[in-house]
């Protein structure tokens, strides 16, 4: 599995990546690995405001529905309309294509709560996964 060292990740397995005020988020590879085949994901709608760790949009698998959850507090600016009818893009580049939306932080102070890579492996690893 891949965990890029410039992203910023939950303990539930979302992540970030930030430049300037703006955050990319998606689902790590782990979690995509875990959920299977993803069929559909509900997105939220742009102008949303979004406190951290809230429902901010679904992914659907051939196994399960799992919530996804702003990593950060901000406002969605954009959503990935490339995954309507490429769902499968969140397996096969999840770090890429397959992110999910884009905030506007504004509480970049919040990013210092997340895990960086190494403490996500080894949330990873702790966890049995």
């Amino acid at each position: 599995m891949q965990f890029p060292k410039d992203l910023k990740y939950t303990p539930q397995h979302e992540w970030i990546r930030v430049e300037g005020d703006l955050g990319t988020c998606g689902i790590s590879d782990f979690a995509q690995d875990s959920l299977g085949d993803v069929v559909h994901v509900e997105l939220p709608a742009v102008g949303a405001v979004l406190r951290a760790r809230d429902r901010a949009a679904e992914v659907e698998s051939v196994k399960a529905v799992s919530d996804v959850y702003a990593p950060v507090s901000g406002t969605v600016t954009e959503v990935n309309e490339g995954l309507d009818g490429s769902e499968d893009a969140v397996n096969r580049d999840p770090y890429g294509e397959g992110w999910l939306f884009r905030l506007r932080l504004f509480a970049p102070e919040e990013l210092a709560t997340l895990l960086d890579v190494a403490a996500y492996e080894a949330h990873v690893a702790e966890a049995g996964h």
